[in-house]
């Protein structure tokens, strides 16, 4: 095969360039998210609002505002057909499923206990967003703990599935999985 025509393989191979930086900018989001929920104080019944809390929900909002356009994307742009077998395409497709639906959970019990503690919600730190909840809430303030579970025992290790996978499909596979959704191509 000549270099043009392994080029054009592979370009077609590859996601189109709105998925692969909106793909990369959730990468971005979630690891700064991940930063600043770890940093910031722990939350009391009465704790007040504060910058990292403040940058905390904004930058929530936002991902869940990013995953909601990821999937209007993915449902109107189908992903290229990945070059694997069968059984991987089906754990490939399970996690992706997981992952997405962790995405968009994980905001939701974050935004649910915001609106619990009584705290305005604006996407990007912008767009107001409506309470999900009354101040003081009328349900019991589980969501908290919910929120935790998801981001600790959920959305992390499919993360850490997820980039274990693609480094697997690198360095031990040496295929082109990867390069797939890598910018650039």
């Amino acid at each position: 095969m000549s270099v043009i025509a392994e080029a054009q393989s592979a370009a077609a191979a590859s996601y189109d360039p709105i998925a692969r930086a909106l793909h990369w900018l959730t990468v971005l989001l979630v690891a700064t998210e991940y930063a600043v929920g770890v940093t910031m104080p722990r939350i009391h019944r009465h704790t007040p609002v504060g910058t990292l809390i403040a940058v905390h929900l904004a930058l929530g909002s936002g991902i869940l505002l990013l995953v909601v356009l990821r999937l209007a994307w993915r449902l109107t742009h189908r992903a290229p057909p990945p070059p694997l077998p069968g059984w991987q395409k089906c754990v490939a497709a399970v996690t992706h499923f997981a992952l997405y639906a962790a995405l968009l959970l994980t905001p939701f019990a974050g935004w649910a206990t915001a609106s619990a503690h009584g705290w305005s919600v604006r996407a990007f730190g912008v767009i107001p967003l409506p309470a999900l909840l009354a101040h003081p809430p009328r349900v019991p303030r589980w969501f908290w703990g919910v929120h935790v579970f998801l981001v600790w025992w959920v959305l992390f290790n499919l993360i850490v599935l997820h980039v274990a996978a693609a480094l697997y499909h690198r360095i031990i596979k040496r295929d082109s999985i990867l390069g797939r959704m890598l910018p650039g191509r």
